[in-house]
């Protein structure tokens, strides 16, 4: 037996006895949906100059600048569909298995899989919010404005128009963060899948799990700050390790 076979075994036996799992998810969960990460070589940070939240406040240009790249990155994520891992994670929520899931992702993925309790960090790619009466809209209504040759949408009481995402500079919500630290102390498993773990406090979430007791799989291409806490490190894609554990499960349960 590989080595891969062991591990995967090992995991598949920690989910199936697990009665309360906690998943979170980073861009590597998503990149098998086509959906670039945005640190790499090529993604969108890397094409295109960040602009803190204090910098869109302060300046129109900024605000246009912004937008620029806002469209980019809606074209990328446009077309993107869950793949296996966020419908392997669904199912573990519908069997009872998965309490929640605490993602830093923006895409929205998790949802279209069919999961229910997300718990969206960094906020959501598919709504505009007002910053000053925090009025909402579908971000294609936003889209078209932009379309239309409104370079830096403003709300009718005169607030400035952004994604309904967490900016550089940009405070969390609260009620998110203490959600997700809630579920990650009370899990006996903790999923950790396609973060690099290098973005506070939101990096610390993993660490909440293991300090109470969890046992940590860590599903992620490269090193993290906190590999010496997971029982299991897994280095290939998370499609195919989630669906070879959800194989091996079913195997077990016949």
């Amino acid at each position: 037996m590989d080595l891969f076979s062991e591990r995967m075994i090992k995991a598949a036996i920690m989910v199936r006895n697990a009665n309360r799992i906690t998943a979170f998810t980073g861009a590597g969960i998503s990149t098998e949906s086509g959906i670039s990460d945005f640190r790499s070589p090529g993604g969108v940070w890397d094409r295109f100059r960040v602009i803190s939240y204090q910098e869109f406040l302060a300046s129109y240009k900024a605000r246009i600048e912004y937008w620029v790249m806002r469209k980019e990155l809606l074209r990328e994520m446009k077309h993107a569909r869950p793949n296996n891992a966020h419908r392997i994670l669904a199912n573990f929520e519908k069997n009872g298995k998965l309490t929640c899931i605490i993602t830093q992702n923006i895409d929205g993925l998790h949802y279209d899989a069919g999961s229910l309790r997300v718990i969206e960090l960094h906020g959501t790619n598919r709504k505009a919010i007002c910053i000053s009466c925090e009025k909402t809209w579908p971000i294609e209504d936003i889209l078209l404005q932009l379309d239309a040759g409104e370079p830096a949408p403003v709300c009718e009481c005169g607030g400035f128009i952004k994604s309904a995402t967490i900016s550089f500079g940009q405070a969390l919500p609260k009620e998110a963060l203490v959600q997700a630290y809630n579920c990650a102390s009370a899990c006996e498993l903790f999923l950790m899948i396609g973060s690099s773990l290098l973005v506070e406090p939101a990096s610390l979430i993993p660490l909440e799990a293991y300090r109470n007791g969890a046992k940590l799989i860590f599903i992620n291409r490269t090193e993290t700050p906190y590999d010496g806490l997971a029982a299991l490190i897994f280095r290939e894609d998370a499609g195919v390790v989630l669906s070879n554990i959800e194989t091996e499960i079913s195997r077990r349960n016949e």
